[in-house]
Protein backbone atom coordinates (compact mmCIF):
# COMPACT_ATOMS: atom_id res chain seq x y z
CA UNK A 1 0.00 0.00 0.00
CA UNK A 2 1.50 3.63 -0.84
CA UNK A 3 1.80 5.51 2.43
CA UNK A 4 -0.81 7.99 2.54
CA UNK A 5 1.85 11.44 2.07
CA UNK A 6 3.03 9.58 -1.25
CA UNK A 7 -0.45 9.35 -2.89
CA UNK A 8 -0.76 12.78 -1.96
CA UNK A 9 1.96 14.37 -3.39
CA UNK A 10 1.50 11.63 -6.26
CA UNK A 11 -2.20 13.57 -6.79
CA UNK A 12 -1.13 16.72 -6.75
CA UNK A 13 1.83 16.49 -9.21
CA UNK A 14 -0.19 14.18 -11.71
CA UNK A 15 -3.23 17.32 -11.57
CA UNK A 16 -0.58 20.07 -11.97
CA UNK A 17 0.56 18.60 -14.49
CA UNK A 18 -2.63 18.18 -16.41
CA UNK A 19 -3.77 21.57 -16.29
CA UNK A 20 0.19 22.52 -17.67
CA UNK A 21 -0.43 20.56 -20.27
CA UNK A 22 -3.72 21.57 -21.43
CA UNK A 23 -3.96 24.27 -24.25
CA UNK A 24 -6.28 26.73 -22.31
CA UNK A 25 -8.20 28.72 -24.84
CA UNK A 26 -11.53 30.90 -25.40
CA UNK A 27 -14.71 29.97 -26.54
CA UNK A 28 -18.05 31.78 -27.03
CA UNK A 29 -20.94 29.58 -25.81
CA UNK A 30 -24.79 30.02 -25.21
CA UNK A 31 -25.62 28.84 -21.84
CA UNK A 32 -28.93 29.12 -20.44
CA UNK A 33 -29.96 31.83 -23.54
CA UNK A 34 -26.76 33.79 -22.57
CA UNK A 35 -23.63 34.68 -24.93
CA UNK A 36 -20.63 34.05 -22.35
CA UNK A 37 -17.42 34.13 -22.98
CA UNK A 38 -15.75 30.55 -21.41
CA UNK A 39 -11.93 30.00 -20.38
CA UNK A 40 -11.40 26.42 -21.16
CA UNK A 41 -8.51 25.49 -18.69
CA UNK A 42 -8.75 21.45 -18.69
CA UNK A 43 -10.58 18.71 -20.29
CA UNK A 44 -13.30 18.70 -17.63
CA UNK A 45 -14.13 21.91 -18.11
CA UNK A 46 -14.12 21.45 -22.18
CA UNK A 47 -16.57 18.55 -21.95
CA UNK A 48 -18.58 20.27 -20.15
CA UNK A 49 -18.91 24.05 -21.09
CA UNK A 50 -17.94 23.39 -24.84
CA UNK A 51 -21.12 23.82 -25.71
CA UNK A 52 -24.53 24.97 -26.22
CA UNK A 53 -26.62 24.32 -22.99
CA UNK A 54 -29.12 25.31 -20.26
CA UNK A 55 -27.76 24.74 -16.58
CA UNK A 56 -29.93 22.13 -15.05
CA UNK A 57 -32.94 23.69 -13.01
CA UNK A 58 -32.81 26.84 -14.85
CA UNK A 59 -36.21 27.33 -16.54
CA UNK A 60 -37.84 25.72 -13.57
CA UNK A 61 -36.43 28.07 -11.52
CA UNK A 62 -37.40 30.92 -13.68
CA UNK A 63 -40.33 29.85 -14.22
CA UNK A 64 -41.60 29.58 -10.86
CA UNK A 65 -40.36 33.41 -10.96
CA UNK A 66 -37.65 32.57 -8.26
CA UNK A 67 -34.76 33.40 -10.56
CA UNK A 68 -35.60 37.04 -11.53
CA UNK A 69 -34.53 40.28 -11.84
CA UNK A 70 -33.07 41.99 -8.52
CA UNK A 71 -32.77 38.56 -6.95
CA UNK A 72 -29.75 38.01 -4.83
CA UNK A 73 -28.73 34.17 -5.17
CA UNK A 74 -25.48 31.96 -3.62
CA UNK A 75 -24.21 29.26 -5.60
CA UNK A 76 -22.49 27.04 -3.34
CA UNK A 77 -20.35 24.77 -5.42
CA UNK A 78 -19.82 26.75 -8.49
CA UNK A 79 -16.49 25.05 -10.20
CA UNK A 80 -15.71 27.41 -12.73
CA UNK A 81 -18.57 30.10 -12.45
CA UNK A 82 -20.04 29.55 -15.64
CA UNK A 83 -23.64 28.68 -14.00
CA UNK A 84 -22.81 31.45 -11.54
CA UNK A 85 -22.43 33.60 -14.62
CA UNK A 86 -25.82 32.47 -15.92
CA UNK A 87 -27.47 33.05 -12.77
CA UNK A 88 -26.06 36.55 -12.53
CA UNK A 89 -27.16 37.81 -16.06
CA UNK A 90 -31.16 36.57 -15.19
CA UNK A 91 -30.87 38.53 -11.89
CA UNK A 92 -29.19 41.70 -14.03
CA UNK A 93 -27.68 44.79 -12.79
CA UNK A 94 -29.74 45.10 -9.74
CA UNK A 95 -29.00 41.44 -8.51
CA UNK A 96 -26.47 39.85 -7.14
CA UNK A 97 -24.74 36.50 -7.49
CA UNK A 98 -22.22 35.10 -4.88
CA UNK A 99 -20.82 31.96 -5.74
CA UNK A 100 -18.47 29.85 -3.51
CA UNK A 101 -15.58 27.19 -5.10
CA UNK A 102 -13.44 25.34 -2.74
CA UNK A 103 -11.25 23.56 -5.36
CA UNK A 104 -8.00 26.76 -5.95
CA UNK A 105 -7.83 25.84 -9.40
CA UNK A 106 -11.97 26.22 -10.23
CA UNK A 107 -12.20 29.11 -8.01
CA UNK A 108 -9.07 30.95 -10.49
CA UNK A 109 -10.87 30.08 -12.96
CA UNK A 110 -14.32 31.52 -11.81
CA UNK A 111 -12.59 34.44 -11.29
CA UNK A 112 -10.92 34.54 -15.23
CA UNK A 113 -14.55 33.87 -16.15
CA UNK A 114 -16.38 36.75 -14.21
CA UNK A 115 -13.58 39.25 -15.66
CA UNK A 116 -13.97 38.53 -18.80
CA UNK A 117 -17.92 38.40 -19.01
CA UNK A 118 -17.41 41.88 -16.98
CA UNK A 119 -20.04 40.40 -14.65
CA UNK A 120 -19.52 42.91 -12.01
CA UNK A 121 -22.71 41.50 -10.08
CA UNK A 122 -20.25 38.50 -9.17
CA UNK A 123 -18.50 37.60 -6.35
CA UNK A 124 -16.54 34.85 -6.48
CA UNK A 125 -15.11 33.40 -3.04
CA UNK A 126 -12.41 30.85 -3.01
CA UNK A 127 -13.82 28.77 0.26
CA UNK A 128 -16.10 25.70 0.93
CA UNK A 129 -19.45 25.97 2.17
CA UNK A 130 -20.13 24.05 5.11
CA UNK A 131 -22.29 23.78 8.66
CA UNK A 132 -19.32 26.43 10.72
CA UNK A 133 -16.85 28.89 9.44
CA UNK A 134 -13.46 27.67 10.12
CA UNK A 135 -11.46 25.19 7.63
CA UNK A 136 -11.46 21.79 6.73
CA UNK A 137 -9.36 19.07 4.49
CA UNK A 138 -10.29 19.25 0.88
CA UNK A 139 -9.22 16.81 -2.11
CA UNK A 140 -8.09 19.20 -5.33
CA UNK A 141 -9.06 17.31 -8.62
CA UNK A 142 -11.17 18.85 -11.86
CA UNK A 143 -14.20 18.73 -9.38
CA UNK A 144 -13.10 18.73 -6.28
CA UNK A 145 -14.47 17.53 -3.08
CA UNK A 146 -14.73 17.56 1.02
CA UNK A 147 -12.48 14.54 1.51
CA UNK A 148 -10.56 13.95 5.07
CA UNK A 149 -8.35 10.75 4.01
CA UNK A 150 -7.00 11.93 0.89
CA UNK A 151 -7.10 15.97 1.29
CA UNK A 152 -4.31 17.64 -0.43
CA UNK A 153 -5.26 21.26 1.08
CA UNK A 154 -7.13 23.23 4.02
CA UNK A 155 -9.23 25.86 3.00
CA UNK A 156 -11.40 27.95 4.59
CA UNK A 157 -15.68 27.38 5.27
CA UNK A 158 -18.28 29.90 5.00
CA UNK A 159 -21.85 29.27 5.88
CA UNK A 160 -24.74 30.50 4.26
CA UNK A 161 -26.02 32.08 7.60
CA UNK A 162 -22.65 33.82 7.32
CA UNK A 163 -22.67 34.93 3.34
CA UNK A 164 -26.74 36.00 4.15
CA UNK A 165 -25.27 38.40 7.11
CA UNK A 166 -22.66 39.78 5.10
CA UNK A 167 -24.52 39.92 1.32
CA UNK A 168 -28.11 40.25 2.43
CA UNK A 169 -30.95 37.37 2.43
CA UNK A 170 -30.56 35.79 -0.53
CA UNK A 171 -34.28 34.64 -2.88
CA UNK A 172 -32.30 31.84 -4.11
CA UNK A 173 -29.24 29.36 -2.93
CA UNK A 174 -28.01 26.95 -5.33
CA UNK A 175 -25.86 23.56 -3.99
CA UNK A 176 -23.79 21.24 -5.78
CA UNK A 177 -21.26 19.59 -3.35
CA UNK A 178 -20.34 16.36 -4.37
CA UNK A 179 -22.50 14.80 -1.09
CA UNK A 180 -21.88 17.40 1.06
CA UNK A 181 -25.30 18.48 0.90
CA UNK A 182 -26.30 18.07 4.27
CA UNK A 183 -23.55 20.17 5.87
CA UNK A 184 -23.92 23.03 3.93
CA UNK A 185 -27.90 22.81 5.12
CA UNK A 186 -26.61 22.81 8.99
CA UNK A 187 -25.10 26.13 8.39
CA UNK A 188 -28.36 27.68 6.65
CA UNK A 189 -30.38 27.15 9.40
CA UNK A 190 -31.82 31.08 9.36
CA UNK A 191 -31.89 31.16 5.71
CA UNK A 192 -34.13 27.78 5.41
CA UNK A 193 -36.78 29.74 8.33
CA UNK A 194 -36.74 33.40 7.17
CA UNK A 195 -39.77 31.94 4.64
CA UNK A 196 -38.42 33.70 1.39
CA UNK A 197 -35.39 32.18 0.61
CA UNK A 198 -35.93 28.67 -2.27
CA UNK A 199 -32.77 26.63 -2.61
CA UNK A 200 -31.97 24.19 -5.53
CA UNK A 201 -29.68 21.57 -4.08
CA UNK A 202 -28.28 18.99 -6.20
CA UNK A 203 -28.72 15.65 -4.04
CA UNK A 204 -26.23 12.82 -4.57
CA UNK A 205 -26.33 9.56 -4.92
CA UNK A 206 -26.05 6.97 -1.49
CA UNK A 207 -22.15 6.50 -1.99
CA UNK A 208 -21.45 10.47 -2.33
CA UNK A 209 -23.75 11.17 0.55
CA UNK A 210 -22.77 7.92 2.73
CA UNK A 211 -19.14 9.36 2.80
CA UNK A 212 -20.57 11.80 4.81
CA UNK A 213 -23.52 9.59 7.48
CA UNK A 214 -25.72 11.23 5.72
CA UNK A 215 -28.92 9.94 2.98
CA UNK A 216 -30.99 11.78 0.74
CA UNK A 217 -34.01 11.18 3.27
CA UNK A 218 -31.90 13.97 5.77
CA UNK A 219 -31.17 15.92 2.93
CA UNK A 220 -35.01 16.60 2.12
CA UNK A 221 -36.08 16.90 5.65
CA UNK A 222 -34.32 20.19 5.71
CA UNK A 223 -37.29 20.94 3.50
CA UNK A 224 -40.79 20.08 5.36
CA UNK A 225 -41.71 23.05 5.25
CA UNK A 226 -41.24 23.87 1.51
CA UNK A 227 -42.60 23.09 -1.50
CA UNK A 228 -40.96 20.50 -3.11
CA UNK A 229 -40.08 19.35 -6.63
CA UNK A 230 -37.90 16.90 -8.13
CA UNK A 231 -36.05 15.82 -11.02
CA UNK A 232 -33.72 12.76 -12.30
CA UNK A 233 -31.27 14.89 -13.93
CA UNK A 234 -32.45 18.75 -13.79
CA UNK A 235 -33.42 18.70 -17.74
CA UNK A 236 -36.44 16.48 -17.12
CA UNK A 237 -39.61 18.13 -15.74
CA UNK A 238 -39.74 18.84 -12.31
CA UNK A 239 -42.77 16.94 -10.35
CA UNK A 240 -43.94 17.92 -6.82
CA UNK A 241 -42.41 15.23 -4.58
CA UNK A 242 -44.92 12.93 -3.59
CA UNK A 243 -43.73 9.47 -2.30
CA UNK A 244 -39.78 7.72 -2.60
CA UNK A 245 -37.31 10.00 -3.41
CA UNK A 246 -35.24 8.78 -6.46
CA UNK A 247 -32.36 5.87 -5.65
CA UNK A 248 -29.52 8.31 -7.24
CA UNK A 249 -28.69 11.37 -7.56
CA UNK A 250 -31.68 13.92 -8.67
CA UNK A 251 -32.46 17.62 -8.31
CA UNK A 252 -34.25 19.09 -5.54
CA UNK A 253 -35.71 22.64 -5.82
CA UNK A 254 -37.42 23.49 -2.35
CA UNK A 255 -39.56 26.78 -2.59
CA UNK A 256 -41.29 28.23 0.56
CA UNK A 257 -44.97 27.54 0.94
CA UNK A 258 -46.04 30.77 1.12
CA UNK A 259 -43.34 33.33 1.09
CA UNK A 260 -42.63 36.68 2.73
Amino acid sequence: MVPAPLYRLYRRRRLKRLIATYPAHEVTREHGGHTLRIHLADPLAQSWYDRDKTPAGVDFLREQGVLAAGATVFDIGAHQGVVALVLARDVGEHGRVVAVEADPHNARIAHVNRDLNAAENLTVIHAAGAASEGSLSFSESLNGRVEGRNALVEVGTVTVDGLAREHGMPGLVVIDVEGYEEQVLKGASQTLANGSTAFMVEVHGPDALSAFDTSADAVVEHFLAFERYVSRDGHEPFVALDGPLPASRFFLVAIPAVRR
